[in-house]
């Protein structure tokens, strides 16, 4: 038909990870999700808040420490998370069997602000536990 041109459609762009690093989620945490090992504890409570944002209850409790683990965990859908700002990490190298991270996440009316405890097990950082700060 002529006068009619053809559009194309849009090109995909990933989504950026809901972690804050300026990187697609399935490059970011993504992959920690699928399986692979966070390499510091700051990547893995990256990793943990992408999982609350995306509602990924089994990877949650697959990083919690087998001493700390909940049975189960139930995730309100209704919260929105907001973003995550890391303020401090301490330890958690290639050298350190524990690390903390202090963060502040937010979410539609409010905010978290804690330091939590990491530790390796069997070679993989896990989430301890955390300190609530105001």
């Amino acid at each position: 038909m002529g006068g009619m041109s053809r559009r194309s459609s849009p090109r995909s762009v990933p989504a950026d990870c809901p972690c804050g690093l300026p990187a697609p989620y399935d490059g970011c945490c993504g992959r920690f999700h699928r399986g692979a090992a966070a390499p510091t504890p700051e990547a893995l409570m990256r990793s943990r808040y992408s999982a609350f944002v995306r509602l990924d209850a089994p990877y949650l409790l697959r990083t919690w420490h087998p001493a700390a683990r909940p049975a189960r965990l139930d995730l309100d859908p209704g919260t929105r998370w907001t973003g995550l700002e890391i303020l401090a990490t301490t330890e958690g190298t290639a050298f350190h069997g524990t690390g903390t991270v202090t963060f502040r996440a937010t979410y539609r009316g409010g905010a978290l602000h804690e330091r939590s405890r990491f530790e390796r097990v069997e070679g993989a950082w896990v989430y301890v536990d955390g300190d609530f700060l105001e």
